[in-house]
């Protein structure tokens, strides 16, 4: 054996591995420092600032009441602690602008309708959990890898958000997936005798059971709506922590779905976004 060769090759493997470390680090910390510098610029100047983004939104407290607000949007991960019961369906729920949503939907190729839900969610956690720091393409970046934001095998987000044709996913009857037996008796996922993921954030309804939300106001949690999916979605991942730093944001994710390459893949479509966005 050529042991010079060898060690040649064993120098290149070890160097390579650090590079491709390197790279997914960067990829992560862009998505957080950009976010930090959205805040730390004047409002006017954040309108589609990754992470954090920031857009003109509607905030409704109640049936009638509305005011205009300026608001817009490798480590080891750890799963995330027991999260805290969801937060009440009473808080006030905050709506994007929808010049702000048609002008950033076809900066980025995102659907107008589920960008305006991404957003909106954003907005709505930013007051509710100020110190989450979750940003709208943050869940952009979730809605393009689980069901590439309701557009699945050719399907739509309808004007009332639900995707046409319903998204459903595998049978978790432990073939392909760990086995999750029924939980919801066939409502939202159709199976009286397996869980399956449900809707454009791909949720299951076991997990939905404790993160359902409500986010058009229209008094019903429904994992196929996307604003419902978006909030809950976003609440889910505010309670694995803050997201301000590389690591809490890796955690966060990591907690919504426990691969480390899904969490790179997140990473790369929240910095495409916010790069087309203009953040």
């Amino acid at each position: 054996m050529d042991l010079d060769a060898g060690r040649g090759r064993s120098w290149s493997s070890v160097f390579a591995a650090v590079l491709a470390a390197l790279f997914v680090g960067i990829a992560v910390v862009l998505v957080v420092s950009a976010q930090a510098a959205g805040r730390e610029r004047p409002l006017e100047e954040r309108i589609a600032a990754p992470a954090a983004a920031e857009i003109a939104a509607t905030v409704t407290t109640d049936a009638t009441s509305t005011a205009e607000v300026s608001e817009v949007p490798a480590p080891d991960p750890a799963p995330a602690a027991a999260p805290p019961a969801a937060a009440p369906s009473s808080a006030p729920l905050f709506t994007a602008d929808a010049t702000w949503s048609a002008r950033t939907a076809a900066a980025t190729g995102i659907p107008e309708r589920a960008l305006r839900a991404y957003a909106s969610a954003a907005l709505t956690l930013k007051v509710e959990q100020p110190s989450c720091g979750l940003g709208w393409n943050t869940l952009a970046g979730i809605g393009a890898i689980e069901s590439a934001h309701g557009t699945h095998s050719g399907g739509h987000l309808d004007d009332a958000g639900y995707p046409q044709p319903v998204i459903r996913g595998i049978p978790l009857d432990g073939s392909a997936s760990a086995a999750i037996a029924d939980t919801d008796g066939g409502r939202w996922d159709g199976d009286a005798t397996w869980d399956r993921a449900v809707g454009p954030l791909q949720f299951i309804p076991a997990t939905w059971q404790r993160w359902g939300a409500d986010g058009n106001g229209d008094g019903v949690a429904d994992p196929n709506q996307i604003d419902d999916a978006a909030l809950a979605a976003g609440r889910y991942l505010c309670a694995a922590g803050e997201m301000t730093s590389a690591s809490g944001w890796r955690r966060a994710i990591f907690s919504y779905n426990h691969l480390d390459s899904y969490v790179d893949d997140v990473a790369a479509m929240a910095n495409t976004y916010a790069a087309r966005a203009g953040g």
